[in-house]
């Protein structure tokens, strides 16, 4: 019993001093690393609040920017919920595996400190529609796993009803907040009872659904033809995704513990915990062969995986799990910083150098930006990452030039291009520009070339801008590339195709 408690002191020890290092990490992190172009946008959200969402995503992410914003603009500031996420993500990993497995209490101090050491929850503190996502699904497949272990009827209810809540907020934050919803389908309706359960879940859910629903009817479905439209044109059976996939799961879940969890041979027993990664994993692998998965869309399910790890392996084996995932944030810590202090000329020969000084001087580059602008000249660029930068670090918009991608069309309901007839357009970009890019729309355009710390800028002024042929062959493009809303929707809006006439 002496060497038990031992123990246990022990490990609990090893947990905060984990603890206490990777935060200090992570807010050396948030500090040194720039603003990258995705935050940048999404502040814009922030910046310009909607009530239920924008071009490519429902609006949580936008609604807690903008609450940010009323304290400070500052990256800490901003960048503190993604600090603290797996932090408390942790915390309730802990709480699950001591109610799961009350008979080994020293399990829950080697999970948390295994946890926090792993790479991408100490590496990863950037403030993105993932960062509320992973927040709201763990905490819903919490909720219904202590729903499952409830004594009460009163009690189970409370908990589905939490989840249910909870599963709504993170389809709030991002669509793929339905993956877990197939699972919940997945493991009751096989169940005797098992609808009522999940009709309780489902009902909870339901009004921040049709919050969303009601959004994209009055403003052109934007999420609906983003997400399950536009993202995926082109996309056709491969099995380099699949491989990239694999070989990613591995990396994420480290390949000591993908070993042990493919040799569990019980965790059918504890399908109301597998089943929250199990079916999500799955589709994943199904969509593999179509698409790239991105690191960041699987984020969210891996605790249930660790969890279940540690409900299943020995305290023994757990432990050497823990030393082998702290050795194997030793080379990520390094490489960050090494991205985050060397000079930008160490870059030089990389494509990405000039996008590393526009995230890391993007202040003295708006400078020369501004230099010899007219009085009734306006910036723009030619991407929406870059536009959401220069924006940030100025505190003035910046709408983008031209028809850009699929991706991130926040500017399509923001910049209406008839207010600028016959003015002066500055248009910056990383890449060459060329005039005849530019000279249908203005009646003289002049290129020049800018140096920052040995990157090379593009500018591209276009004095006398003509709305007309902009419409004719930039605006009809958009419209028909990416607002074509199918007729089986009911649109009772749409800002970019009304004030452009299109409809």
């Amino acid at each position: 019993m002496t060497q038990d408690v031992s123990t246990k002191n022990t490990h609990r020890r090893l947990f905060f001093h984990v603890l206490t290092i990777t935060t200090l990490i992570k807010l050396w992190l948030a500090l040194a690393i720039p603003l990258t172009g995705d935050e940048a946008y999404f502040y814009q959200w922030g910046k310009h609040l909607d009530w239920g969402g924008y071009y490519d995503h429902p609006p949580m992410a936008g609604w807690i920017l903008w609450l940010l914003q009323q304290f400070s603009s500052h990256l800490l500031v901003l960048r503190l919920p993604a600090i603290l996420l797996w932090i408390v993500i942790t915390l309730g990993m802990m709480d699950l595996v001591d109610r799961l497995s009350p008979a080994v209490a020293g399990k829950r101090w080697i999970l948390g400190s295994l946890f926090l050491a792993l790479p991408f929850t100490w590496s990863l503190n950037l403030i993105t529609t993932d960062t509320p996502l992973i927040f709201f699904l763990f905490f819903s497949g919490y909720a219904l796993i202590r729903a499952e272990r409830a004594d009460e009827v009163a009690t189970e209810l409370r908990w589905y009803a939490a989840s249910g809540v909870l599963l709504g907020l993170a389809l709030l934050s991002k669509y793929f907040a339905g993956l877990l919803a197939i699972a919940y389908a997945i493991y009751f309706l096989p169940r005797r009872g098992g609808w009522w359960r999940l009709l309780v879940i489902a009902l909870c859910a339901l009004p921040f659904m049709l919050l969303n629903l009601a959004w994209n009817t009055t403003h052109c479905w934007n999420n609906f033809l983003f997400n399950l439209i536009n993202r995926n044109q082109g996309a056709h059976f491969t099995l380099k995704h699949l491989a990239i996939y694999v070989v990613m799961m591995i990396y994420l879940l480290t390949p000591w513990t993908t070993w042990q969890i493919v040799k569990i041979k019980h965790w059918r027993n504890d399908w109301s915990l597998t089943s929250l990664f199990i079916v999500p994993f799955v589709l994943f692998l199904l969509l593999s062969f179509y698409k790239s998965i991105g690191l960041h869309w699987v984020l969210a399910f891996l605790p249930f995986v660790f969890i279940s790890a540690a409900l299943h392996l020995s305290e023994v084996t757990l432990a050497q799990h823990q030393r082998w995932a702290i050795g194997f944030g030793v080379p990520h810590l390094l490489a960050l910083a090494l991205i985050a202090h060397l000079p930008s000329d160490y870059f030089k020969s990389l494509k990405i150098h000039p996008d590393i000084v526009m995230h890391r001087d993007a202040s003295k580059l708006i400078t020369m930006l501004k230099d010899g602008m007219p009085d009734n000249g306006e910036l723009m660029t030619q991407s929406y990452s870059g536009a959401s930068l220069l924006a940030f670090h100025s505190q003035i918009y910046v709408p983008v030039f031209g028809p850009s991608s699929f991706h991130a069309r926040f500017d399509d309901n923001i910049t209406d291009f008839r207010t600028y007839e016959g003015r002066t357009l500055r248009i910056v970009s990383t890449k060459r520009l060329l005039a005849q890019n530019f000279t249908p729309f203005f009646d003289e355009v002049q290129i020049r070339e800018l140096k920052l710390d040995g990157a090379s800028f593009w500018m591209a002024d276009g004095r006398g801008f003509h709305f007309e042929p902009y419409y004719e062959q930039v605006l009809k493009k958009i419209a028909q590339t990416y607002y074509r809303v199918p007729s089986y929707l009911p649109l009772y809006g749409c800002r970019f195709l009304e004030q452009y006439g299109f409809i």
